[in-house]
């Protein structure tokens, strides 16, 4: 016993009803009016009743209208539980079951105060200062011991009244109070429900949420515990999973103001795309916001989601309808009990005056009037008494009826239990249970487990919870008719009919309530920054691809996005095709070049002892048409597919086919060019001017071309490689990858470098030779080759590197450079030797022996004309004549002379004038003395 009297009556005065408590203790009192607004029936054990029987009062009246399923049902439920248990022989023989219910108002301060009501008994009371007004010693009336309550309905009314019963240690157990607050066994350890608490609730409405595609939603709650901990629970764990975001998160006051339900809905409007509604309201708050909803023009707006408070309700939606369609709605499983409703339907006025507000609920269920002191005043129709529930008015039954009968089973079968353990065999109450121990009766209640009314296992964890079992509900309006259907359940994890579901725009595709919509293949999220689903698609450009939901990753260099930019593919690998136009016109180019290069060489090989083909250096000519040839071939190597022999070949004859050219003319012209420089200083032969040694000088500056590529060979063996870079477009579309042999610029030049060396160097040479009689040695075609191919090779170079950035260089190099080999094979073979197949073919007449003339006269003759030419431009008119007669007569004279020595091919015993001196002479001698030396003036002479 608790030794507190003055406690209690300071918690009387702080909760306002001192007064109405000593007027229930006062003995001056009858007992009727003393249980005038409570339910009391005798019983060996008392248990304790809260039910919401009114609404919550306004403007200060603590109650309001009568509440006919919330209150009444759930009442009736209790007493008829209990008469079910008080007739069974089988649990608690000879022990009978009473009851104290109390009526909490839908208010939890208004339930506090009720509540004390329970604790009466355990509070020793000093009367030594109390007297009666004639001076008696006081006699109180002895309250009921409660040893356990059912009870309450709101959390917030249970969290008020858990926090007085632990003081006092009676369990508690609550049919409907889902808070997850009363979870913590830590504060609420003498509290057990037989619903889950809103955690499973929060996360069933969290997977229905989830298995929508919701992922930008609202939320609304009443203020108090249960909406404020339901709320909580629900974005506690919405936050933890990741996948839904919360909008706005608003509250309903207790006490709302006119107007507020319209500020809610335009609030809620702030954000058009959060469509989806979850709510954890009380049933009045609920249907105050749908008619606010309605009223805005909001109807197929707003997305509910509602938890058990609204469940399948129909007084939240009366009248309401259209704005409720579709609405979702979560209610604890349950069965409706068929015995109840023969029970309720039989209650009438005369066999049910237990009840205290059952007249009350007669009148507003009928709505009629009983008698003057009706508390329906202004009703025109009279209650006759023979009314009946379920004929003369509709009657559905309340959703927690069947946890209201669960509670009291399980506090009855603990009582059986712990009547078993301590009364073995004892009929009825014994010693150890006139006493009972709350902590003792505790334990017995967390370790019950039987089936239920509706036929499902009631068990409680070591927090008191019940496991978490919902029904899924959408509310539905067919052909005018509007019904709550479920639509699937919930028990660990969802189970939903999606093709159960029905929607009020009459769609069959799900309305959508997201923030941002889903971003399309090849798109990335980018978050908007605390707003985890809110964001911005942005498409992964270049060579990325979407390497996630929220990342583009680059692909591998060799590889490129596929159409859906979801993963990498290999990029297509191409060649230079033989149907490619730049292939085909250096191919035919080449094949007309080979033909005529061929022609050449064939004929040149049939007249090979003409006069013609031995003037010309047969050795020297046939290295030549080797090197035209094979500049021609060049060609094929460098369009065929790559690979090591490819490769290999194409570094062997890249410049080895203008190595034999240039060197073949390199040689000539040095040649040449020596022979008349000897013959400025002496008439001795140079050295090194025989076919042999021609041949020898050749083939050691080919040699030096062939040691290159040897050496080459040896540093970087021929292979292939993949170039990626060349033809790597900002569109991945187009990018390819060019299948080529691995030959760099750089390694291009070094190739073609000493080949163009050779070729400068020729050049330079025919420039020096320019001046020598025009029919000696092809000094003068050879020197047109040179200027020509010069100017081939240097358009070849801005073309061929102007283009390495160009998406199309393998093909613009490989055709310029085949082109540009081919087109200098031509114009040496065009210049040195088409006018001699010409002659050949076409001229046999020409093409016969001439007289030999002395290689001293030809020396002295082009050196007496060079230096006639410039002592003719630095003497006066008067003395050109004179050098004119000198030269001719030295001319004359070195021509009419038989060769002598040094040179040895004559023998001193030869003195005939055999040898022919073929010379050409200068037109301004042959203008000036043609009639002199008609004979002798002629283009050859002996």
């Amino acid at each position: 016993m608790v030794s507190a009297f003055e406690w209690y009556g300071c918690l009387l005065l702080l909760t306002g009803v001192a007064g109405s408590v000593s007027q229930r203790t006062d003995p001056l009192v009858p007992p009727a009016p003393e249980y005038a607004h409570s339910i009391r029936l005798d019983g060996d054990i008392i248990l304790g009743g809260l039910f919401p029987v009114h609404a919550r009062g306004e403007r200060g009246a603590p109650c309001g209208e009568l509440k006919k399923e919330k209150g009444i049902h759930r009442l009736e439920a209790m007493l008829f539980a209990i008469d079910l248990i008080n007739k069974d022989p089988d649990l608690l023989p000879n022990v009978t079951l009473g009851a104290r219910i109390l009526d909490t108002c839908s208010r939890d301060t208004y339930a506090l105060e009720q509540s004390l009501t329970f604790v009466q008994a355990l509070i020793e009371r000093d009367s030594t200062d109390v007297r009666c007004t004639s001076g008696e010693q006081p006699i109180f009336a002895k309250p009921d011991k409660i040893i356990g309550v059912i009870g309450a309905a709101a959390s917030s009314v249970s969290i008020m009244v858990a926090n007085i019963l632990r003081l006092f240690k009676i369990p508690q157990i609550s049919y409907a109070s889902t808070a997850p607050e009363l979870s913590d066994n830590t504060r609420y350890d003498f509290f057990s429900r037989v619903v889950p608490p809103d955690s499973y609730q929060a996360q069933a409405m969290l997977d229905i949420v989830t298995a929508m595609g919701w992922n930008y939603v609202s939320t609304l709650a009443s203020e108090g515990n249960y909406g404020e901990s339901g709320v909580e629970a629900f974005v506690q764990i919405s936050r933890e999973s990741g996948g839904v975001c919360i909008a706005q998160s608003l509250k309903i006051p207790r006490e709302p103001r006119l107007g507020e339900f319209d500020k809610i809905i335009l609030r809620l409007l702030e954000t058009p795309h959060a469509r989806a509604i979850v709510m954890f309201a009380n049933e009045d708050d609920i249907r105050r916001v749908l008619d606010a909803a309605k009223r805005n023009n909001q109807t197929g707006h707003f997305l509910w989601v509602g938890s058990d408070s609204w469940g399948s309700k129909i007084s939240p939606v009366v009248q309401q309808e259209s704005v409720a369609e579709g609405a979702i709605t979560i209610l604890p499983k349950r069965a409706s009990i068929e015995a109840f409703d023969r029970y309720f339907k039989s209650r009438s006025l005369s066999n049910n005056r237990r009840n205290v507000w059952f007249a009350e609920f007669w009148e507003e269920n009928f709505g009629c009037k009983l008698g003057m002191h009706g508390k329906r005043p202004g009703s025109p129709k009279k209650c006759t008494g023979l009314e009946k529930v379920g004929r003369d008015s509709t009657y559905e039954q309340e959703g927690k009826v069947q946890f209201v009968m669960d509670a009291v089973y399980a506090m009855a079968h603990a009582l059986h239990r712990m009547h078993r353990d301590l009364c073995s065999g004892y009929p009825g109450l014994c010693p150890r249970m006139s006493n009972i121990d709350g902590k003792e009766l505790l334990g017995y209640i967390r370790n019950v487990s039987f089936n239920g009314s509706a036929k499902t296992l009631v068990v409680f964890n070591e927090n008191g919870d019940a496991p978490g079992r919902y029904d899924i509900y959408q509310y539905q309006i067919t052909n005018g008719s509007a019904e709550y259907r479920i639509i699937g359940h919930w028990t660990d994890q969802l189970h939903l009919n999606m093709n159960a579901m029905q929607w009020a725009s009459r769609d069959s595709s799900m309305p959508a309530s997201v923030c941002s919509l889903p971003c399309q293949t090849g798109e990335r999220k980018k978050v908007v920054k605390g707003v985890p689903c809110c964001w911005h698609c942005e498409r992964c450009e270049g060579y990325h691809y979407q390497a996630s939901e929220f990342t583009c990753q680059l692909c591998p260099y060799e590889q490129r996005p596929d159409q859906n930019r979801t993963s990498c593919q290999p990029i297509p690998i191409i060649k230079l095709e033989w149907h490619s136009p730049w292939a085909v016109v250096p191919v035919f180019i080449a094949i007309l070049g080979i033909l005529a290069t061929t022609f050449v060489v064939v004929t040149f090989v049939r007249y090979n002892d003409t006069p013609i083909v031995r003037a010309s250096g047969r050795e020297m000519s046939y290295v030549l048409l080797t090197g035209i040839f094979l500049c021609y071939v060049t060609t094929f190597p460098m369009i065929a597919e790559p690979g090591v022999a490819v490769c290999s070949f194409r570094r062997i004859f890249l410049g080895l086919g203008m190595c034999f050219s240039y060197a073949a003319l390199l040689t000539k012209t040095n040649r040449i060019h020596r022979i008349f420089e000897q013959g400025k200083q002496s008439v001795a032969a140079p050295r090194f001017i025989s076919p042999a040694s021609q041949l020898v000088i050749t083939f050691s500056l080919i040699s030096v071309q062939l040691m290159g590529v040897f050496v080459w060979f040896v540093a970087d063996p021929p292979h292939t490689v993949v170039d990626y870079g060349e033809q790597r477009t900002q569109d991945p579309e187009n990018a390819r990858g060019v299948l080529k042999c691995d030959i760099s610029d750089l390694s291009l030049i070094c190739s073609l470098g000493y080949s163009i060396l050779l070729m400068v160097t020729c050049t330079v040479y025919a420039i020096k030779t320019r001046g020598v009689p025009e029919t000696f040695n092809e000094a003068k075609p050879i020197g047109f080759t040179m200027y020509t191919t010069c100017i081939i090779w240097l358009a070849f170079i801005p073309i061929f590197f102007g283009t390495a950035q160009s998406a199309e260089r393998m093909y613009i190099q490989t055709t310029t450079l085949t082109v540009s080999l081919s087109l200098s094979a031509s114009v040496s073979l065009g210049m040195l030797y088409m006018p001699k197949v010409y002659i050949i073919i076409l001229h046999p007449e020409q093409n016969v022996p001439k007289r030999k003339r002395s290689f001293k006269a030809i020396v002295t003759a082009a050196t007496m004309t060079n230096k006639l030419s410039q002592l003719a431009s630095e003497r006066p008119n008067g003395e050109i004549e004179i050098i004119e007669k000198k030269t001719f007569g030295l001319i004359f004279y070195y021509g009419s002379q038989p060769p002598g020595p040094p040179f040895p091919t004559r023998s001193n015993t030869q003195s005939k004038h055999t040898s022919k001196f073929n010379f050409r002479i200068p037109d301004i001698f042959r203008a000036k003395y043609s009639s002199r030396f008609p004979v002798f003036l002629t283009n050859e002479f002996t």
